[in-house]
């Protein structure tokens, strides 16, 4: 009896052990709930936690609507790829292996790194080509809400789904529910002759970019075609659908919620078009734009939430209403209506909402909201570089081109700072109908003005500003994290028709050697 008990039990444990391989297995294909230190975290990826961690760029099949399938590029196999989610000042080491039959890497989208880490090929990195592995080292010191994406060729890679989230939670949380949302937007035929004029810049030679100006690169200047501004001949109407986490219309994942948690969404646009959001039924607040913590936020209800390419608008409310309530986009375009998700109080059965996405609302802003208290920077005081940058679009030998200052890069003047320098750059759209989402690498700038008008709320923390045709806003920043960072717009079709400087720093050489066969395309 003794032998048959002990062979049950190794039998058993067997058993077990083959359950828990099989779950480990299966987990980056199904949602998944982990407890952080107070709530729960939900997502519709894998994920990843640990100072450990991999991401394999590969080719996968991925539904978007119930009819519309498309061959991505991903992280991980799924799209978006895995959320990684670290604490606050956790060193992490992340492996990127590349499996696609293209170049790729990675830039921390918010994150400030070293500038080695940033990810920017032919400025930080050379690419990472297929079948090798390229190792990003750094410390999460920053809560908040940011992202990860290809920096390869982007108007190409993005479209095609290389990109994830990135949650640096605090030490302590104090909200029930988390739920992050990626926006994007895809289009329902992406023809690979459409995709590759799309992303087609071979006309750019980006190969030696590390800081350089306009001189010390005039050689492939003069070589240069106008190969590269086939981008813009693509229009933006081909993308007609939009999605939350990679998926439109009825694929969108309800978010469950339970009376009487707080819950808190993250909504970060990873895509190239502003997005409004309504949330029915509830009173909310936003608590932090792109990841940084605001003063004492009002609640507020029935308002628009714009989020332009870049940004992160994290948001929190009471679950007070219970019933079923929309999350949605308004707006006239066609992808419009599949971007939508619902609101569910577990344990009700009834709908208590109706979507109306082309109900007239007023937009939020953050130009008076929450309550002032003293920042790092203020509109009077001296600085020790004052800067202009003036956006346009052009029209340069019969294509259409968008400038900065007059100049499309590499031929923009760069940003030129000393370490510890404090900056003040005044950002002017002078550009008839577009909007550009202007993204400053590797710090974070406070926003003291728009159109002349201080800041009268709580102080604003950003990387990435949105401005609208005619607008202008005054942004201050202190050059502590020393490197060449990319100053650009966020929608990369505008990025890789110009809209790019550097702001370069004194002394600083970079740890790497461009390497021209590696065909860097940093947008």
């Amino acid at each position: 009896m003794k032998l048959k008990y002990v062979a049950f039990l190794f039998f058993l444990v067997l058993i077990l052990g083959a359950c828990s391989n099989q779950s480990n297995t299966d987990e980056g294909t199904k949602s998944e709930e982990k407890p952080t230190t107070t709530g729960v975290v939900t997502t519709s990826t894998q994920v990843l936690t640990g100072n450990e961690i991999s991401l394999v760029a590969k080719e996968a099949d991925h539904q978007l609507t119930t009819d519309v399938k498309v061959d991505a590029w991903t992280f991980n196999g799924s799209v978006p790829g895995s959320q990684i989610r670290v604490k606050e000042g956790e060193q992490v080491k992340i492996t990127l292996k590349n499996e696609l039959p293209d170049p790729v890497s990675i830039h921390w989208h918010g994150l400030p790194v070293p500038n080695e880490m940033d990810g920017i090929p032919g400025v930080t990195q050379n690419a990472v080509q297929p079948g090798e592995t390229f190792t990003y080292e750094f410390t999460a010191s920053v809560k908040g809400t940011y992202m990860y994406h290809t920096h390869q060729d982007g108007v190409k890679q993005l479209d095609k789904g290389l990109y994830g989230s990135f949650i640096v939670e605090p030490e302590e949380t104090t909200y029930d529910r988390d739920y992050t949302l990626m926006l994007d937007e895809w289009m329902s035929n992406p023809d690979e002759a459409s995709m590759e004029e799309m992303g087609d810049m071979e006309g750019m030679d980006h190969s030696n970019m590390s800081g350089m100006s306009s001189e010390d690169n005039s050689e492939e200047n003069e070589d240069r075609s106008d190969g590269g501004m086939e981008a813009m001949e693509h229009s933006m109407d081909s993308y007609d659908i939009f999605t939350i986490n990679g998926k439109s219309g009825d694929l969108i994942e309800p978010l469950k919620v339970k009376e009487g948690e707080k819950v808190r969404i993250r909504l970060a646009n990873i895509g190239f078009m502003s997005h409004k959001f309504h949330l029915h039924g509830h009173k909310f607040k936003v608590v932090a734009i792109d990841g940084q913590e605001l003063n004492e936020p009002q609640e507020i209800e029935d308002e628009l939430l714009t989020i332009a390419p870049g940004e992160r608008y994290d948001i929190e409310f009471v679950a007070d209403n219970p019933g079923e309530w929309f999350l949605e986009c308004h707006g006239d375009m066609e992808g419009t209506d599949g971007m939508k998700t619902k609101i569910q109080y577990e344990g009700n059965t009834k709908s208590t909402d109706e979507s109306n996405q082309s109900e007239n609302l007023p937009e939020f802003t953050f130009t008076n909201y929450g309550v002032a208290k003293d920042g790092e920077f203020t509109l009077d005081q001296n600085f020790d570089l004052e800067y202009t940058m003036n956006l346009n679009t052009e029209m340069d030998n019969s294509e259409m081109v968008y400038t900065i200052n007059g100049k499309t890069f590499p031929d923009t003047e760069n940003i030129v700072v000393k370490e510890g320098d404090n900056v003040k750059v005044k950002l002017v759209n002078n550009s008839e109908s577009d909007d550009h989402p202007m993204h400053l690498h590797g710090q974070f700038f406070q926003v003291l003005s728009k159109n002349g008008k201080p800041i009268e709320g709580s102080p604003i923390i950003k990387d990435t500003i949105n401005l609208k045709p005619g607008e202008e806003y005054e942004i201050a920043f202190k050059a502590d994290n020393p490197g060449n960072w990319l100053f650009h717009c966020h929608d990369l079709h505008h990025a890789s028709a110009g809209m790019v400087t550097l702001v370069t720093y004194e002394g600083f050489k970079p740890t790497f050697t461009p390497d021209p066969e590696a065909g860097n395309k940093p947008e």
